[in-house]
C-alpha cells in the first residue's frame, strides 16, 4: 500500500491557523523589521507545526528581488573572517536576507564559485580583500550586483570597501616594538606571494624598521599550514641570521603562541630575553603565558558595516560613502 504524502501547507493556511494576513506571513520571512516581533514569533511557531517552508527562490524570480547574500572568503579556517561572518549574518538576519557563504581559497576556485552564485541572482556579494582575477571582476561588474570588498581600506575595485590599512596595524606594533628598546626584531610572515594582506603587513613592519634606523631584511616566511610551529621555525631561522634577535613580531596570534612555545623550552624570559608581537587577538592571546601583545580587528563590526552598506544600496540604490573604516587596537599583554 502506498503511504500518503502529507500536502504542502500554503501560505493561506498558515495565515488562517496564525490569525494574519497573507501579507503579513510573507514579511515574517522577507521583511521581519516589518513586523512586531510577537506576532513574527508566533507566525514563525505556526509554520513550524505546519511544516511550511516558503519558496523564496520561486519569490524572488517572480519579483525580480533576491533576498540572498553570498559572502566569499578566503579560508574558513581564519577567526578573524569568522568574526566578519557573524557580524554580517546576524544583521543580514533582522533585515531578512539570508547568507550563503562559498570558500575561495584560489582565484580559479573564485571564478567557478562566482558563475554558479550569479545564476542563482543574489542581491549583493561580500568579497574578501582585493586579489581577484580580471575574469572574476569582469563577472561582476556585467551582473550588476551590489559589492562590497572587506578587510580592504584602499578604493574599491568594483563597487564599496570597508576595512582598515593593514600596512598602518602592523607598523605601529612594529613602532611599538621599536619604542620598548628593541633593537633586532625579526618578522614572522606567511609564504603566500600572491596574498596582498600578507604583504601589506610585511611592509608595514619593514617601514617601521627603516624608519628606526634598523635591519628590514630579517624576515622569515612559513607555510601556513605550518600553524604553531610556524613560530619556532622562524626563531630557529632568524637566529642564525642575527644571533643578537630579541623579538619577533608575527603575522597571526598562531604564529606569535608558536613562539612563546619556543621560549618555554628553551627556558628563556619573555619579554626580558625575548619578546613577543601577534595579529588578531584570538582565544589563545589572552591565554598564553605570559599574555600576548597583539593587533586587535573589529571582524563583527566589519561584516556588519558591510551588511549595511549592502542593504543600503539594494533597498535605496545610494551609498553614504563608498568606503568605511572600522578601527584597529593594539592590545597590550606582557609578552612586549
Amino acid at each position: 500500500m502506498k503511504s500518503e504524502r502529507r500536502a504542502k501547507a500554503t501560505m493561506a493556511d498558515l495565515a488562517a491557523a496564525a490569525g494574519v494576513s497573507p501579507m503579513t506571513v510573507s514579511n515574517c520571512f522577507k521583511h521581519p523589521q516589518r513586523v512586531q516581533p510577537a506576532t513574527r514569533k508566533k507566525v514563525l511557531e505556526v509554520a513550524a507545526a505546519l511544516g511550511y517552508v516558503p519558496n523564496l527562490i520561486a519569490s524572488s524570480l517572480a519579483s525580480g528581488n533576491s533576498r540572498m547574500i553570498a559572502a566569499l572568503v578566503p579560508s574558513l579556517r581564519n577567526s578573524n573572517y569568522a568574526r566578519t561572518l557573524k557580524g554580517l549574518g546576524d544583521y543580514l538576519h533582522t533585515r531578512g536576507y539570508e547568507l550563503l557563504l562559498a570558500e575561495t581559497d584560489n582565484m580559479e576556485r573564485e571564478e567557478k564559485v562566482l558563475r554558479g552564485l550569479l545564476g542563482r541572482r543574489p542581491a549583493g556579494i561580500v568579497l574578501t580583500d582585493g586579489e581577484h582575477s580580471p575574469l572574476s571582476l569582469e563577472l561582476i561588474r556585467q551582473s550588476g550586483v551590489a559589492v562590497v570588498e572587506t578587510w580592504r581600506d584602499a578604493s574599491p575595485n568594483l563597487d564599496m570597501a570597508v576595512g582598515f590599512s593593514l600596512f598602518d596595524a602592523s607598523r605601529d606594533m612594529a613602532q611599538l616594538m621599536v619604542r620598548k628598546g628593541l633593537r633586532h626584531i625579526g618578522w614572522a610572515g606567511h609564504d603566500e606571494p600572491n596574498s596582498e594582506r600578507y604583504l601589506q603587513r610585511q611592509r608595514g613592519f619593514q617601514q617601521a624598521m627603516e624608519d628606526g634606523g634598523l635591519r628590514s631584511d630579517l624576515i622569515f616566511l612559513a607555510p601556513e599550514s605550518a600553524g604553531f610551529a610556524g613560530g619556532r621555525l622562524a626563531m630557529e631561522a632568524l637566529l642564525r641570521q642575527e644571533p643578537k634577535l630579541q623579538g619577533l613580531c608575527c603575522i597571526t596570534d598562531v604564529m606569535a603562541a608558536g613562539a612563546l612555545f619556543e621560549c618555554m623550552r628553551r627556558g628563556w624570559s619573555v619579554p626580558e630575553r625575548f619578546a613577543v608581537a601577534g595579529w588578531g587577538d584570538y582565544e589563545i592571546a589572552a591565554e598564553v603565558p605570559p599574555g600576548l601583545t597583539t593587533v586587535k580587528t573589529n571582524g563583527v563590526e566589519l561584516g556588519r558595516a558591510a551588511g549595511e552598506m549592502l542593504v543600503q544600496k539594494i533597498e535605496t540604490g545610494e551609498i553614504d560613502a563608498l568606503t568605511r573604516r572600522i578601527p584597529y587596537e593594539l592590545v597590550i599583554r606582557h609578552s612586549l
